[in-house]
């Protein structure tokens, strides 16, 4: 597929990681550099693989944003909302983005489906 990512399980991932896709896009769109995503996701250990995962997006944009809505519809119609599901999990992902309104997250939510489904299924 591509030097850094790999797919399986229905999802994008770093490549030799379980470092989704998703998490990568979800930082690089908030802003947050490649060094610091790589401090965010050690498990990366090299920025070179930061890069190549932001190239991959970069290089097939529509098809990963596609994914990502596509993901997030299934999340929110696959039934128990995040918050009911695993209120810790939630907790720390309210905190980490510093949101005042959980409503809000939910708007972001298409940022998770792959890091929730990981959770879920283990």
């Amino acid at each position: 597929m591509h030097e850094y990512i790999e797919q399986r399980d229905g999802g994008y991932y770093v490549a030799g990681t379980r470092i989704s896709l998703d998490s990568v896009v979800c930082a690089f769109n908030r802003g947050d550099s490649p060094e610091r995503i790589l401090e965010e996701f050690s498990l990366l250990e090299r920025v070179s693989r930061v890069y190549g995962a932001i190239d991959f997006y970069l290089d097939h944009k529509a098809e990963v944003d596609d994914y990502l809505e596509e993901t997030g519809r299934e999340f929110e119609a696959s039934g128990v909302p995040l918050e009911q599901a695993n209120p810790v999990l939630w907790e720390k992902i309210r905190q980490a983005r510093s949101v005042s309104d959980p409503n809000d997250l939910r708007d972001q939510a298409y940022h998770l489906p792959s890091l929730v489904r990981h959770v879920f299924t283990r």
